[in-house]
């Protein structure tokens, strides 16, 4: 049995704003100057005609008189804007830019969003006297009443359903559906007209019911024991899906209602949405919905994470939310020891099922990498390696480290600071070509055979975080396509028995359009790597390849430092365990709810993180970008484009089974024999799927 949500499925777009955009709840304005919270509005951005957002909570308390925060459709990023340099949605016609929509993808796709919210407010509008029957089970019904009042709703949904259109992300027909939504937006959105889609004001009761996307959320208030026994039922009679299967975090009673496809929307949410931060370095949706009107954020200086209202009173129980205000710093349900809390229950291993997910998120499905035998020990040679947009050489630093022989590394780089960081502190070991564009058929054979082909193409086109992003097929994204073409001219032929390895990393949060497409020219699912687990440092990452055991866990060695004090120079003490993700900016380096914070004390005065311990995070030796004289914000950005040594060495480590080792003196090879050692056995030897 199958129940359709009475919305059209309004999927979220990857490079879009929140699914809780679908969803708001109108939230009026103290300062009495309009546009409020969830109203749809058109706005100026830089550079750019005027663009389509919507107006966003402050996560502070006190929010800025006149000025509204406003997220934009397309790209996601946001904007703190005076109340009188926006302008309403419905005034369609006049504010689309025919030009801008013609040649920029970010902002077709931004209008094909702002749309489809409108026209699910517009739907749900006409909904709303049936959803209102299920507030009735804020009385104590019983399972057989509720059940009842459930599938008559579910009735009347599948009825209405009929005669709608819906508007999917992925449908083969979307410009067609663009061009009907852009014909009823020129029309002025009859037959409601722009009051329609206007954000539903916020009601209470006792059964709390939201909408996200394509699920219906909501929890008989008669008792936790009532309400799980009647999920349960329904769930056993196929009539919900567990809420656990799409999101790795808990083990909670949720009854999702699906349009069509059992969780697809809700699974392409949550991929899109987890690694997804705000200015203020914090999830920018809630943990458990990736939706969420107004969250509340984990007070754990090593946490990201927030919660929103619905979820937690809901979920956890009635006045949770406001509660929960009141304890500063409240720590968040997945930073507390293990416990139930109301309907919600973090799993044991939510962070190995968190991984799982992102591993086998792509919906394709492909056939298994060769499994190449390991070499004896005394037929093994040393290694020939490729590197693609090599950097500051992390590659080879990781392959010394792990005490590989290294025949010939060639390394493709164009970053004038990056080779001189390569070539000083490897003493000239490395051959360097310049672009990547230029490496021919030719050049291989000359160099190779080669038996490894690593690299991470830009991600400044792919990254949603950069709102002018042209994507895979664009700008810098079409460099991934250079990794492609060099990846296929190196592959042995089937009959070769000469084993033949490759990894391309590059970011979590892109469109998953793209990754589903570099999933497609690769052959395989990613895997995703974290390197907070073996670092200070927050850096999600995706990784394809074949080398064995890319799946396994990520453990730390004995001599990684996981905690930001074991980088801090003598007399200097960490405020924070772990810091976000470090990048080329500057401002990555505070922390902080308002990100403000330093992230180091020294003699009783707040400091910045000195660049010698920013390079102990990432895992390099100390001064190692130190050369040609370069200041800190240049040694900063070289390393903020490089990979987490940890994160390469753990990838690398299988790799000691099949090429030539130097012999290390007992007492400096402990860590590298225990990173062999996590791996050996048939555990990393399974091909990746």
């Amino acid at each position: 049995m199958l129940l359709l949500d009475p919305q059209p499925s309004i999927p979220m777009a990857p490079e879009g704003p929140s699914q809780k955009s679908s969803s708001m709840y109108q939230v009026p304005t103290a300062d009495g100057k309009g546009y409020t919270v969830g109203e749809l509005v058109w706005g100026k951005v830089e550079g750019y005609s005027l663009w389509p957002g919507i107006v966003q909570p402050w996560k502070r308390e006190q929010p800025a008189v006149g000025i509204r925060k406003v997220e934009w459709f397309g790209d996601g990023m946001f904007s703190e804007i005076q109340c009188q340099e926006l302008l309403p949605f419905g005034a369609f016609a006049q504010y689309f830019c025919p030009n801008s929509f013609a040649t920029l993808v970010t902002y077709r796709d931004a209008i094909f969003q702002s749309l489809q919210v409108s026209l699910s407010r517009t739907h749900a509008q006409t909904d709303r006297p049936r959803v209102c029957a299920l507030r009735l089970c804020n009385l104590y019904l019983c399972a057989s009443c509720l059940m009842m009042c459930c599938l008559m709703c579910v009735i009347m949904q599948l009825v209405a359903s009929r005669c709608r259109k819906v508007f999917s992300l992925g449908s083969d027909e979307r410009e067609e559906h663009l061009r009907v939504m852009l014909d009823w937006a020129f029309g002025g959105f009859k037959p409601t007209g722009p009051d329609g889609f206007k954000p539903p004001l916020q009601t209470e009761g006792k059964l709390t019911y939201s909408s996200y996307g394509s699920c219906f959320i909501f929890l008989c208030s008669a008792g936790h024991g009532a309400s799980k026994t009647i999920l349960h039922k329904m769930h056993h009679g196929c009539v919900a899906n567990s809420h656990s299967d799409a999101f790795g975090h808990f083990s909670i009673f949720v009854l999702e209602v699906f349009y069509n496809i059992a969780s697809s929307s809700l699974q392409d949410n949550f991929t899109e949405t987890l690694y997804r931060y705000d200015e203020d370095g914090y999830q920018s949706y809630c943990t458990v919905c990736c939706a969420g009107l107004e969250v509340i954020l984990c007070g754990n200086d090593s946490c990201c994470r927030s919660f929103c209202l619905d979820c937690l009173d809901i979920l956890v129980g009635p006045g949770t939310f406001d509660s929960l205000k009141e304890i500063d710093p409240w720590i968040c349900y997945l930073c507390q020891p293990h416990n139930s809390y109301g309907s919600l229950k973090p799993r044991m291993d939510w962070s190995i099922r968190v991984q799982g997910f992102f591993a086998n998120d792509s919906a394709f499905q492909f056939e298994p990498h060769r499994v190449y035998p390991s070499i004896p020990a005394n037929m093994r040679r040393p290694i020939k390696v490729l590197s693609l947009f090599d950097g500051i050489g992390t590659g080879y630093l990781v392959l010394k480290e792990l005490g590989f022989k290294v025949d010939k590394y060639v390394a493709s780089e164009i970053c004038s600071d990056s080779i001189a960081v390569s070539e000083v502190n490897h003493e000239g070991k490395i051959i360097h070509m310049d672009d990547v564009r230029l490496i021919t058929k030719e050049h291989i054979q000359k160099w190779g055979p080669f038996d490894l082909l690593i690299g991470g193409s830009p991600c400044n086109d792919l990254s949603i975080v950069n709102p002018a992003r042209k994507g895979l097929f664009e700008g810098t994204g079409r460099l991934f396509f250079e990794y492609y073409r060099l990846l296929h001219i190196m592959k042995p032929k089937e009959e070769d028995p000469r084993p033949f390895f490759w990894m391309f990393e590059n970011v979590v949060f892109m469109n998953r359009h793209d990754k589903a497409n570099i999933c497609r020219f690769l052959e395989c699912n990613p895997v995703l790597v974290d390197a907070v687990k073996v670092s200070p440092a927050h850096r999600a990452r995706y990784f394809w390849g074949n080398i064995p055991g890319m799946n396994r866990p990520i453990i730390a060695s004995q001599n990684d430092k996981v905690n930001l004090q074991d980088c801090l120079e003598s007399g200097r003490v960490a405020k924070f365990t772990k810091v976000r993700t470090i990048t080329t900016n500057p401002n990555s380096l505070k922390q902080g709810k308002d990100v403000r914070k330093l992230p180091v004390s020294q003699k009783g005065n707040d400091d910045n993180l000195w660049i010698t311990e920013i390079e102990k995070i990432f895992g390099f030796p100390k001064h190692y970008t130190d050369v040609k004289n370069m200041n800190r914000q240049q040694r900063q950005k070289v390393l903020g484009k490089s990979w987490s040594v940890p994160v390469i060495r753990h990838l690398f480590a299988p790799l000691k089974d099949y090429f030539a080792c130097e012999q290390f003196p007992t007492s400096s090879s402990s860590a590298i024999d225990m990173e062999a050692a996590s791996v050996i056995g048939n555990s990393w030897c399974s091909p990746i799927e």
